[in-house]
């Protein structure tokens, strides 16, 4: 199971169900993509991690 977050959006790359399971389970904190994007962009810059564009 990957999960790719980036500026423009969120990519899911795993089985069918791995995939449902990870949905389930980012729903409870976040409502919005949006939020889960913001949310991993200052999880990022607080660990000085620097994020790779996906293209």
């Amino acid at each position: 199971m990957k999960v790719h977050v980036h500026s423009k959006g969120v990519i899911l790359a795993g089985k069918a169900w791995e995939i449902r399971e990870k949905l389930r389970e980012y729903t409870l904190k976040h409502t919005l993509i949006k939020e889960w994007i913001d949310s991993a962009e200052t999880a990022a810059s607080q660990k000085k991690v620097r994020l790779r564009r996906v293209k």
